[in-house]
């Protein structure tokens, strides 16, 4: 499918059969301008008409007073499981991918994933930091369970206490081993390279720049968690970001931003300049941010050295601990727990949203021109293994409450409350925008994104009225007002209930279109 094929709905015949029709919602195509009450047909999983007037069908799904859009895709989600991916299905999710950190070995994690079957589309990228691992820790590329999928959170989480060398500078032939194997991974279907070079800060600038260069090679981005979280110089968020920017200017390539709305902390203005005039001379840096002020990592990260934290204007109280959910209380606690749970999940507030300098940073970066929508999803604390199917979720289980709410948050608070963005404009950053960062390297986002014939029927359907997030940073609660998502024609939430058995998520890859 080419890009003309997908510009503007067909004509639709007078009557037709289809699976399912959608009717009487307000169909919104962030591609066409479609914007109008009308139906849509599916049929094998393929959207078959926009606008019938008459059509049959075995299930009729009434939208009337509701909002009829392509399916959510998440370019940023380490909830890599059937539990954490349902919960994005909830938020409207039909897509969500392990981008910024990846896994490795790739074929192995796709095939785990379809064996073990997803309620949402998946696929990776090739994981950086799990080759350094592999080549300077000596870390196998297996991982201790047979059912586990082999991503760098898992990697990250297991071995964190041998990852010794990982995060400091590698001789030039151990480099070249680690593009070797970040190369293999793509040509088994990994979706570019997610590079966590805020997790290695020690890493050589010449290895990030060999990256883009092989992602340039590709045609495919390097989705990157920038060197730096800082307010201060040297090493400051400005000073990574220029960094990301030189590289992409300086090999070609397509380099994505994770999280700006984290990274750039208080230095966001100065950050979101710089890509705009890099990027009106040619210079390709995309971005994505979600709609929280706090964001959610292992309490061993870099940033969170106590020694670091005054760079990023925080103290130890305004991290959260989340296998006991306390506050840290002083510098004492903070390096207690990061010498005896380096995994441990934990969430650090950057911004004040009840403070309008605060609130008016963070949409900063969600405003900012071709800003995809993306959660950076967490995992559940504790938690729950696959191919365990637990549902309804027992209470005592935690994250932060983006793996639960991003797209509703998005839609609700930013769309609705604040009325920051238009409705169209936030469905165009949640679907086409995401669908367009990764077009060149993976075939099937062309048919995604869009509410055209001839593509993909994921699609969501919510209420604009009443759509919110509801999980908060103590509690998961999944998202309202989102009554049906269809993942290729299937059904998996009807009526703002999940379909249990429903797991029609496909691989997207860099070689299967």
């Amino acid at each position: 499918m080419t890009s003309q094929d997908t510009r503007r709905p067909r004509p639709s015949p007078s009557r037709i059969t289809a699976d399912v029709v959608i009717e009487g919602g307000r169909v919104i195509d962030p591609e066409s301008g479609l914007d109008m009450v009308t139906t849509v047909a599916v049929t094998g999983g393929v959207i078959t008409a926009v606008g019938p007037s008459d059509v049959t069908a075995r299930r009729r799904i009434d939208a009337t007073g509701k909002i009829v859009s392509p399916g959510f895709i998440d370019l940023h989600s380490h909830a890599q499981s059937i539990t954490g991916l349902r919960l994005q299905a909830l938020d409207g999710v039909t897509t969500a991918l392990e981008l910024e950190a990846g896994a490795l070995p790739i074929a192995r994690t796709l095939d785990l994933s379809a064996a073990q079957g997803r309620p949402v589309n998946y696929g990776f990228s090739a994981g950086w930091i799990t080759a350094r691992a592999h080549v300077l820790d000596g870390i196998p590329l297996t991982t201790s369970s047979p059912d586990q999928l082999p991503t760098a959170l898992h990697v990250a989480r297991r071995h964190s206490a041998a990852l010794k060398r990982t995060l400091g500078p590698a001789s030039t032939r151990e480099a070249d081993r680690i593009l070797g194997h970040v190369d293999e991974a793509i040509g088994e279907g990994a979706i570019g390279i997610g590079v966590l070079l805020g997790y290695a800060p020690e890493s050589e600038r010449a290895e990030y720049l060999a990256l883009a260069a092989l992602a340039a090679r590709h045609n495919a981005p390097a989705f990157t968690h920038q060197r730096w979280m800082s307010n201060q110089e040297p090493g400051s968020s400005l000073e990574a970001t220029l960094e990301v920017i030189a590289a992409a200017a300086g090999t070609g390539a397509s380099l994505h931003l994770c999280h700006v709305n984290s990274s750039s902390v208080q230095m966001i203005d100065q950050a979101m300049t710089a890509i705009e005039h890099a990027r009106a001379h040619g210079v390709r840096v995309t971005t994505e941010a979600y709609p929280y002020g706090a964001n959610s990592t292992v309490i061993s990260a870099p940033f969170f050295a106590p020694e670091n934290l005054g760079r990023l204007g925080m103290t130890p109280d305004r991290i959260t601990y989340l296998p006991t959910g306390e506050r840290v209380k002083n510098e004492e606690r903070l390096r207690e727990l990061r010498a005896i749970d380096p995994s441990g999940l934990c969430i650090g507030e950057f911004y004040d949203l009840d403070d309008e300098v605060g609130r008016s940073m963070l949409l900063r970066g969600i405003l900012f021109a071709d800003t995809a929508i993306a959660s950076d999803a967490m995992p559940v604390v504790p938690e729950i293994p696959d191919p365990a199917q637990v549902w309804p979720l027992a209470d005592g289980h935690v994250t932060h409450p983006r793996s639960v709410g991003c797209f509703a948050q998005l839609l609700g608070w930013v769309v609705r409350d604040l009325g920051a963005l238009s409705l169209t404009e936030a469905i165009r950053r949640a679907t086409l925008v995401p669908a367009d960062i990764l077009s060149s390297a993976a075939p099937a986002m062309r048919r995604k994104g869009r509410i055209q014939p001839g593509c993909d029927a994921d699609i969501t359907v919510f209420d604009p009225d009443t759509v919110a997030a509801r999980a908060t940073y103590g509690q998961v609660v999944p998202s309202h007002g989102i009554s049906e998502v269809l993942v290729h024609g299937v059904p998996v939430v009807l009526d703002g209930e999940l379909v249990l058995d429903a797991l029609p998520g496909r691989a997207v890859t860099s070689n299967v279109s």
